[in-house]
């Protein structure tokens, strides 16, 4: 099998690059990363050979090309089925795949007012009704999934699965945008922002120099 290639963003915006990073890290398999910044003269020159849309994250592996978070997470899941990166049991699998599609579709008013900055503490920013609307759903998909399944392990679905890659980012915002969570879901934001992996990737993150001036509002 051909080494795999991931080609992410600048790591203190790009959630969706996140998303793809995580399960390759926490299922330990081996790739590359390629690392392009995003709206940069090399983002300009190169984006379009690797990712067909034109946007990150992609994966290369040999000759076939992923261009969407949650697809490449489907790829891999299909082509590393040891590494169990969704649930067992057919009913089980069938939510997850609805939570992780949900947040890839869902969310607009969250993705638009609470948008991913990792260096940044901005916690008056971004609560308008529609926000805290959709931070309330999430929050009843945490408690609801690990009320469910917490004898099963940690994470939404007991062991850590790509529902939890695909929530990861939330974390980050929860935590740029000091939203408190009570319960079982705060545990499990905690559980998410503890995991080594996630942290390298916010070590990363506070170490780039890149900004975009859309992310970054001039009051926090």
């Amino acid at each position: 099998m051909s080494s795999l290639t991931l080609v992410i963003g600048n790591r203190n915006y790009s959630s969706w690059s996140l998303r793809p990073w995580l399960v390759l890290k926490q299922a330990g398999i081996p790739f590359d990363e390629q690392y392009i910044p995003i709206r940069s003269e090399a983002w300009n020159h190169r984006i379009g050979d690797l990712s067909p849309s034109g946007k990150v994250p992609a994966l290369i592996h040999g000759e076939v090309r992923v261009w969407d978070s949650l697809a490449i997470c489907e790829y891999l899941a299909e082509r590393f089925p040891e590494k169990k990166l969704w649930p067992d049991a057919v009913a089980t699998r069938a939510e997850a795949r609805s939570i992780s599609a949900e947040m890839h579709s869902g969310f607009m008013a969250l993705r638009q007012n609470m948008f991913m900055n990792i260096r940044r503490h901005m916690p008056t920013r971004g609560r308008t009704p529609e926000t805290l609307a959709d931070i309330r759903r999430i929050e009843d998909i945490w408690n609801s999934c690990r009320s469910r399944y917490a004898s099963e392990g940690p994470f939404l679905f007991g062991r850590f699965s790509i529902a939890d890659a695909m929530y990861a980012p939330v974390a980050l915002r929860f935590q740029t945008y000091d939203f408190k969570l009570d319960g079982a879901a705060g545990d499990y934001a905690k559980t998410l922002l503890a995991l080594p992996a996630l942290q390298e990737w916010v070590a990363a993150a506070r170490a780039e120099k890149e900004q975009l001036a859309h992310y970054e509002p001039l009051e926090a």
